[in-house]
């Protein structure tokens, strides 16, 4: 494995849209000595990347099989129609999946939104990849749905696209072997949810625990107060200290014989 005790690695894949920037420069920070390495895969090869060892842990879309992989879910991305700038669906800021109806709507092979019905008209063929989609759009060839980042991805500048309401989502996560949660993964976990470095649940250095508070305890061989009996004491206290100055020439008394 690569959390090994001579030189210990961690390897993190993702997937197109996903970007690990902000986690990484956190593990960076954290974890200096610990080299962190990024590898893109597409999300078919995701999950052979972490069963063949290849990844310790990868950014994924769901859903995952639960049976030999955790994840974590991290957010929900908005999905988008990626349509030529001057098109009709331009004019409006958002749109359904009724005004895609007459629309050529063009489906990759490496779709990630799971259709349980695709939009508008089939394109003839269905291209290899969303960047191959994103070609054919940019031809006036149809119109193309995908997850907003993946639509930032593969920006042209003579594209844009529109927020579609009520499409199917994607959701992101953090996801690993099951049986290889080592102490690499769990750091990063710490990262990806936020942790502090003196999180309880982390890995790294713990804070001190808070001082326990102690009674007061009495003196030794001092005997306890009761109520009321300050001003006795102070009173008797005075009158020891008066006495004393009366026995020592406080008191006037007869005159001294001369000898």
């Amino acid at each position: 494995m690569t959390d090994s005790a001579d030189s210990p690695s961690f390897r993190l894949a993702y997937v197109p849209g996903v970007t690990p920037a902000k986690w990484a420069r956190t593990w960076h920070e954290r974890l200096p000595d610990v080299p962190l390495t990024l590898i893109q895969v597409t999300p078919a090869e995701a999950p052979e990347a972490l069963r063949e060892g290849n990844a310790d842990a990868a950014f994924v879309r769901l859903p995952v099989d639960r049976t030999a992989f955790s994840a974590i879910p991290l957010y929900t991305e908005t999905t988008v129609v990626v349509v030529p700038k001057d098109h009709v669906i331009t004019a409006a800021d958002e749109v359904t999946l009724d005004d895609l109806a007459d629309e050529v709507v063009i489906h990759p092979l490496d779709d990630v939104l799971g259709w349980e019905k695709l939009p508008g008209e089939p394109a003839f063929e269905r291209p290899e990849t969303t960047a191959d989609a994103i070609e054919l759009v940019a031809a006036n060839i149809g119109v193309l749905v995908v997850p907003q980042s993946l639509a930032r991805l593969h920006h042209r500048r003579d594209l844009t696209y529109r927020t579609l309401v009520d499409a199917p989502q994607s959701s992101v996560a953090l996801s690993w072997p099951e049986d290889a949660t080592t102490d690499l993964v769990e750091d990063f976990i710490g990262i990806v949810r936020g942790r502090t470095v003196n999180s309880t649940r982390g890995r790294g250095q713990q804070p001190p625990a808070e001082p326990k508070a102690e009674r007061a305890k009495p003196r030794t061989g001092a005997a306890p107060r009761k109520a009321g009996s300050g001003g006795a004491a102070r009173g008797r206290a005075g009158g020891a200290k008066g006495g004393s100055r009366r026995g020592t020439g406080g008191k006037p008394g007869k005159p001294r014989r001369r000898s």
